[in-house]
């Protein structure tokens, strides 16, 4: 595929809320990443699970227990996307449930905030890399729509990209994350904030200032007071 192709297959043009299904048999869709999935294919996020669990848009497919497609509330203003599985969230098809994950439930919690009831949460791709290494260019690419579909399913008002690769995945930006977390960014008219993966502050665990731990301390009140500022109607 030229890169025209595939820079068609992520064009955000029509990338909003209205879109409406297109006509087309759906079916179709998880067999070949050359096969676009545009604005408006899925009405509820079971729809996106049923694909994801039988998806070969990528070889990732091919090593899965279970597709880890997302979890909380789908109505949620705040929306964690993650980098891909790992053992635990390939088990059990939730994302953020190993202990990545439940270090993040206390960091929402530090701050008041219900990963049930306050945010949405998900992962660039659906599918566990093996070894756990980072997804590819191309893995990250094939699995997008499908990302782009719960976005718009959800309609976020805040989305917290939890390490570089959710960076990268989401917006193309290839910075690393130790320079531009904490920085509000705009993605699509959506208001962004890279953050530290929870794995990551569980290889830097001291709370000195300045580290890793108390940077995320920092990060998720700037975060939680934005969230906020944002449902009494002010920015």
């Amino acid at each position: 595929m030229s890169d025209a192709e595939q820079g068609n297959l992520f064009d955000l043009s029509n990338f909003n809320t209205s879109a409406s299904k297109p006509d087309f048999p759906p079916n179709l869709i998880p067999t070949d990443a050359k096969v676009p999935i545009p604005p408006g294919t899925y009405q509820t996020m079971t729809e996106i699970a049923e694909h994801c669990n039988r998806c070969h848009r990528c070889e990732l497919g091919n090593h899965r227990t279970n597709a880890v497609v997302g979890r909380g509330n789908p109505q949620a203003d705040l929306m964690i996307i993650g980098e891909a599985p790992g053992q635990t969230e390939d088990e059990t098809g939730l994302p953020f449930v190993g202990k990545a994950g439940q270090l993040l439930e206390k960091i929402l919690v530090a701050v008041q905030l219900d990963s049930e009831k306050d945010v949405y949460i998900a992962n660039i791709n659906k599918c566990r890399p093996p070894g756990n290494r980072v997804p590819t260019t191309e893995e990250m690419n094939a699995c997008k729509p499908y990302l782009l579909e719960q976005i718009r399913l959800v309609d976020p008002k805040i989305i917290l990209l939890a390490g570089a690769t959710a960076v990268k995945g989401l917006t193309g930006d290839k910075r690393g994350i130790t320079k531009i977390r904490g920085e509000w960014m705009s993605w699509e008219n959506r208001l962004c904030m890279p953050i530290f993966h929870p794995s990551y502050l569980l290889r830097n665990p001291s709370r000195e200032q300045g580290k890793p731990k108390w940077l995320m301390w920092q990060d998720i009140q700037e975060v939680r007071a934005k969230f906020d500022r944002i449902r009494n109607g002010s920015t």
